[in-house]
């Protein structure tokens, strides 16, 4: 009995030993208020021996844990910084807060190691690739589109369509969310020079949506870090008629941070389409060459503001409030040249057409954090309701020319939509202990759009509806959400697994009652990501995520505008979801004046959505999407960064893959396969007096599906920059598609027609800016509002 309570008091004097050894949390920062990662936290005590070692995580994060009472010396390490070493007292069972600490650049080591520039612009980070916008001239004089075409992986064509790796079924954020400057062209409203860095996620974590079978390209927008009054003015005058101005004024205390940003955007753009179109090929051939001068003109005013409160040490909230209104009119002239297969002119015709549109988008934004004392536990709430309207008009004049002249009727169509979107999610991450984390949420959001489509064409009696063209869509869409993950450290090994469902149903419905289609499906989406670095100085990653592609608005709608006489795109209501399994592993080494980052990847997708191209009874060409069985894509990417000196940076990266798709339409076969290839050069060279130049130069090659070619597309560049005034002031020169070589050339064959087409959308641009600081360091933009737990 003795034996056993000597036993029982051992055991329980080791627990209560064991619960009274205390923690020590905290955060490191980079001035001002950047998170440090890896950085090495050692805790030692009088004999100057380690009692216990950490590493700060992604957001520079770290805990030390059973830390017996004492006084020891806490330093903190990393290479190109300075050491910092400070006293520390725990007491018996103590959680100890040593709040946040600011890290000094190693000026010595700096200056020694000069010629990397800047820290490097690639990193791997656990489920993500990210690029660090720098002082680049092309990432400061342009928009954010502009940027996006300097980023690795990704790529914006001529027409506005953002992809990655060749895939433009992405998902594209800011700060961690869908908002309204993604709707559109809003982009192009935002100036590059406000982004700090752009986080291209191939296999995103289950915290995210699941949407985009291509992944995510999250933009981050820059945070306003220094107190009192700062702002900026941007002007911007460019050929065709580019004209923004952009004013942003910021406050900042202990307690708030008030933000706004006003911008006004003028814009032409001069577009011309050509077509060489042949049918009847297996009897009596027609041909038909047509062009299309096209004079765009958008005016556009985008308002943004808010407030961040901080509570107290633990609370904060966020309001804030944007609206995005265009209003464009364009002018259109096409000519229609019918011959025979002896090029014999058959007829001539002449159309005109002239539209204005409006559009107004809306977003209420609202966020709660908490934060709570031990280190990285927080709890955020956010809420956004998005509420938008349009209405487009386009009058359409068309006459014979040849064999007579002769004036057809009228023709006009209209459209008006709607729409109100309210979502709200909630987010938890609970640090489980010094290496591990368990995160949480969930989501909810409902979407409602209402959609009018009338075409008309003018007789004696008046107006009547052409081919029963009267379509009032109601469309419903309910997505709830939720998801769990796990991470942690071991060493050098990092990993991250999750599962998130979601739970659609989408219901569309034609007000007249001719069409009523319902959707409901639930699906699980598990994610894996596992890193491993060697050093500080190399990185490997794996990673895995099932993604889910639901078809775009556009795609659904069965409206289809009456511009051309030949052709027209119809959407496709009976269209479903794809589904995608995606796998990647990928490498990073910095060096020097070296970085290099090669990656292969492989993604299996199903219910592919492709383009149908076929001819109706009334000889007219019609183009919509429809689901094929599946597609298979292999690929390899490589990114390398050569610094050699520190005023000359060469940037390039090649993507080669090979598809393959499986599947068939009605009569129409889609297997195909094929192999393609992207790649980007970038150069700039900084030179005395804050000069700087720089050159892009952008290569898709050829692709080509089952019924579509289309040719190898090139663009070049190029830009200047002199700041000046003490670093006040920027003035910045730059070409955009210089030489016009950014044409899309495509053939798209059937069994007795041919169709050939060049589109060159956008001519080239050229654009003289100036951006004017006040109380701010150099490009650094005012900030929006608090991120939260998004990014």
């Amino acid at each position: 009995m003795k034996q056993i309570a000597l036993l029982f008091l051992t055991f329980f004097s080791a627990q209560c030993l064991f619960a009274q050894n205390g923690q020590i949390n905290g955060i490191i920062h980079e001035k001002p208020d950047t998170p440090v990662p890896y950085v090495t936290v050692t805790l030692k005590g009088i004999s100057d021996q380690p009692v216990a070692t950490g590493i700060s995580d992604a957001k520079g994060i770290f805990r030390l844990e059973n830390i017996q009472a004492g006084s020891y010396i806490i330093s903190y390490s990393l290479i190109g910084y300075q050491t910092i070493s400070k006293p520390v007292m725990i007491a018996l069972a103590e959680v100890a807060n040593v709040g946040t600490i600011i890290l000094d650049p190693d000026t010595k080591l700096l200056e020694a190691v000069s010629v990397t520039g800047q820290r490097g612009p690639v990193s791997l980070k656990l489920g993500k690739k990210v690029f660090e916008v720098g002082k680049d001239v092309l990432s400061q004089s342009g928009a954010v589109t502009d940027l996006l075409n300097m980023v690795p992986s990704v790529s914006v064509s001529p027409d506005g369509a953002v992809s990655l790796r060749g895939n433009s079924n992405v998902l594209v954020l800011i700060d961690g969310r869908r908002t309204g400057l993604t709707q559109g062209n809003a982009l192009e409203q935002v100036p590059a020079d406000q982004v700090e860095r752009v986080e291209v996620i191939t296999n995103p974590s289950s915290q995210f949506d699941a949407a985009g079978s291509a992944g995510i390209i999250n933009i981050i927008l820059k945070k306003n870090k220094k107190g009192g009054f700062s702002g900026q003015l941007r002007l911007v005058g460019g050929i065709p008629d580019e004209t923004r101005i952009s004013p942003s004024l910021n406050y900042k205390s202990d307690r708030i941070n008030l933000f706004a940003t006003y911008g006004i955007r003028l814009s032409d753009y001069v577009g011309l389409y050509t077509m060489k179109q042949s049918t009847g090929l297996s009897g009596v051939p027609v041909y038909l060459n047509q062009r299309q001068d096209e004079n765009r003109h958008d005016d556009a005013r985008l308002l943004y503001f808010g407030a961040d409160f901080k509570i107290n040490g633990h609370n904060t909230i966020t309001a804030a409030f944007m609206r995005n209104a265009t209003h464009d009119h364009d002018k259109t002239r096409l000519n229609y040249l019918y011959s025979d297969k002896k090029g014999v002119t058959d007829s001539s015709l002449t159309r005109s057409g002239e539209s204005w549109e409006k559009r107004s988008y809306n977003q209420l934004e609202f966020n709660y954090t908490k934060s709570f004392a031990k280190a990285g536990k927080k709890l955020t709430v956010d809420m956004q309701y998005d509420f938008w309207d349009s209405n487009k008009d386009w009058n359409l004049s068309t006459a014979r020319v040849f064999p007579d002249e002769a004036a057809l009727p009228m023709i006009r169509t209209g459209s008006m939509g709607k729409s109100k979107d309210f979502m709200i999610k909630t987010d938890m991450v609970q640090p489980l202990d010094s290496t591990s984390t368990l995160e949480f949420g969930l989501k909810m959001e409902d979407r409602r759009v209402n959609s009018d489509f009338i075409a008309e064409q003018q007789n004696s009696g008046g107006w009547e509806v052409i081919d029963q063209i009267d379509n009032h869509l109601l469309y419903k869409e309910l997505i709830g959400s939720a998801y769990v993950q796990f991470s942690g450290k071991t060493g050098a090994l990092g990993y991250q697994a999750g599962l998130r469902g979601e739970l659609t149903h989408i219901g569309i419905e034609d007000r007249s009652g001719s069409y009523t289609n319902e959707k409901n499906y639930s699906r699980l989406f598990p994610t894996l990501n596992i890193s491993y670095r060697f050093g500080e100085q190399a990185t490997l990653q794996g990673s895995y995520s099932r993604r889910i592609n639901r078809p775009r608005l556009g795609m659904i709608y069965p409206f289809n505008e009456l511009t051309d006489l030949s052709s027209r795109y119809a959407g496709n209501p009976d269209l479903n979801p794809s589904y995608a399994n995606v796998f990647e592993i990928a490498f990073l080494k910095n060096r020097k004046t070296l970085t290099i980052n090669p990656s292969f990847y492989y993604q299996r997708n199903n219910g592919v959505i492709e383009d149908y191209t076929f001819r109706n009874s009334d000889g007219l060409f019609i183009t919509m999407p429809v689901n094929i069985n599946k597609e298979t894509r292999l690929g390899f990417e490589l990114s390398v960064l050569y610094n050699p000196v520190k005023w000359l940076q060469v940037n390039t990266e090649l993507n080669v893959f090979h598809y393959a798709e499986k599947g068939s339409y009605q009569n129409q076969s889609f297997d195909y396969s094929g192999n393609t290839l992207t790649a980007r050069v970038s150069t700039q060279i900084k030179l005395k007096n804050k000069l700087a130049f720089q050159a892009l130069y952008n290569f898709r090659d050829a692709n080509a599906t089952a019924q579509t070619r289309t040719d190898a597309v090139h663009s070049i560049d190029f830009g200047f920059s002199k700041t000046f005034l003490k670093d006040k002031a920027t003035l910045m020169f730059d070409v955009s598609n210089l030489f016009g070589l950014r044409k899309l050339n495509s053939r798209t064959a059937g069994t007795d027609y041919e169709i050939s087409q060049t589109n060159i959308p956008n001519a080239a641009r050229y654009r003289l800016t100036l951006v004017y600081r006040f109380n701010q360091k150099d490009s650094q933009s005012v900030r929006q509002a608090k991120s939260g737990n998004r990014d």
